[in-house]
């Protein structure tokens, strides 16, 4: 069920503006991160970790959760149309299948983000002539930041799932994600969901911040999304069918 549940939200996004803004608006930081690090070369002087802080820099702190957010907005701007809550909670599906058909569309597509971003790091790198190849830990802070935005995937589709306006969430996003930065230089980020994708992708560090503390951030990564999961179920099977 929970496959069907799958193949038909993936379905949603065939013919849609959400793949192009998938790899359209990750080449926005991209630009903006290599801009500042070669008009800050003498002081960024680490090449691909000093490349890699300033691209993170505007990645995760302006696009990267309002991204998630206009994904999960556009995955919930249907249901929201109409008269299509009220057909969707008559259906025959658990409805804990469609909010977790939601999180893993959302969570795939975030992944080819990440991917996409990875790739984009490397081309700005080979174009500012950065020597050799770009550090292997990268990528495992790509796959890290990754994990760190499945709660915030989690708690956009709570959001979406509540608020109708589209737009709205991605402005919680895009706040969120700059108070998320605030409370990880307070050194306090594992205790807010929007903080976990900084400390998974390193943002903005040439050393690994998470070093020996991987085991918390998981921790935190799998009580935040246990809580906006479980939070999003129980209003679905609470919400009263409502067109």
């Amino acid at each position: 069920m929970l496959i069907r549940c799958i193949s038909s939200e993936s379905r949603k996004l065939r013919h849609s503006l959400i793949l192009p803004a998938c790899i359209l608006i990750p080449v926005i930081p991209a630009i903006m991160g290599t801009f500042n690090y070669l008009q800050n070369q003498g002081i960024l002087s680490a090449d691909w970790y000093s490349l890699w802080t300033q691209n993170t820099l505007f990645y995760a702190c302006l696009f990267y959760a309002p991204l998630i957010a206009l994904y999960c907005s556009y995955l919930w701007r249907l249901e929201h149309r109409h008269n299509n809550w009220n057909m969707i909670m008559t259906a025959p599906v658990p409805v804990s299948g469609i909010f977790f058909a939601k999180l893993s569309v959302i969570i795939l597509i975030t992944l080819f983000t990440q991917l996409w971003m990875g790739i984009l790091y490397i081309l700005c790198g080979k174009l500012t002539g950065l020597p050799g190849f770009c550090p292997p830990e990268i990528v495992f802070w790509l796959i890290r930041g990754t994990l760190g935005a499945v709660p915030i995937c989690a708690l956009q589709l709570l959001l979406s799932m509540k608020i109708r306006s589209f737009s709205i969430p991605i402005g919680i996003a895009l706040v969120g994600s700059i108070a998320g930065m605030m409370i990880v230089n307070m050194d306090l980020g594992l205790i807010c969901p929007y903080s976990l994708m900084f400390l998974g992708m390193n943002s903005n560090q040439t050393e690994d911040s998470l070093s020996g503390n991987f085991l918390p951030f998981l921790a935190a990564v799998l009580i935040f999304s246990a809580i906006f999961c479980f939070a999003s179920v129980w209003l679905l099977k609470h919400r009263d069918v409502r067109s």
